[in-house]
């Protein structure tokens, strides 16, 4: 879900928007014109007339890696995975030193389930930027779906640094310590992963609920 706009910016975004389409009846084959109307389009929460101008300016200029690179997310906000992995690796093919992309191919590759991917594209992007918390939380569960519980819980704590109310890695987190054994300390984080909105079903809740609470003898 995209955040809703307050009334001031939607109406400056829509003027924006108006003034972008004058300009491209004048300059059809402007790739800036046609990028900056797919990311307003994108920022109004408009994805299909996002995506449709993202495409027709990297038409214009196949090498504009923005571009590829917002197509990729848009892509991945409506689940078409193969599509997000192609424009990603389009980008980064473009150039190897953009963060963004290599973050977008390892949600996308744990999306699929190819969990050595995503733990290469993860650690590269976090990389060329260590305070990604998007790269650390797919890192995490990468590693918890191989079995590197370590690995799991190390990356949890530092997303954990990054945004202590990052509600999946505290339930990476929790997963991890419970498999060490570890239980009181799961059930905290489980439980915190929960207050701060994380989804679970009543059969888990029940089976998470019989661990002992942290301070209980």
């Amino acid at each position: 879900m995209m955040p809703q706009l307050d009334k001031d910016t939607a109406a400056k975004l829509n003027l924006h928007i108006k003034f972008l389409k004058e300009s491209l009846f004048f300059e059809p084959q402007s790739a800036t014109l046609h990028y900056n109307l797919g990311v307003a389009y994108a920022q109004k929460g408009q994805i299909e007339e996002a995506l449709s101008e993202l495409k027709q300016a990297v038409e214009c200029d196949p090498n504009l890696t923005q571009a590829h690179i917002n197509l990729g997310w848009l892509h991945l906000r409506k689940g078409d995975l193969e599509a997000c992995i192609e424009a990603n690796l389009r980008a980064v093919e473009l150039n190897p030193g953009l963060h963004m992309a290599h973050s977008n191919l390892g949600v996308a590759y744990l999306q699929q389930g190819q969990y050595e991917k995503a733990i290469a594209s993860s650690s590269r992007a976090m990389e060329l930027m260590p305070g990604s918390a998007q790269a650390y939380n797919t890192l995490s569960a990468a590693y918890l779906h191989t079995g590197n519980i370590q690995g799991c819980a190390e990356a949890s704590l530092a997303v954990l640094e990054l945004n202590a109310g990052y509600a999946p890695a505290h339930h990476n987190l929790a997963v991890a310590l419970r498999m060490e054994g570890r239980l009181q300390e799961a059930r905290a984080h489980f439980d915190k992963a929960v207050a701060l909105g994380y989804p679970v079903d009543p059969e888990t809740a029940a089976d998470w609920s019989s661990l002992p609470i942290e301070g209980s003898a």
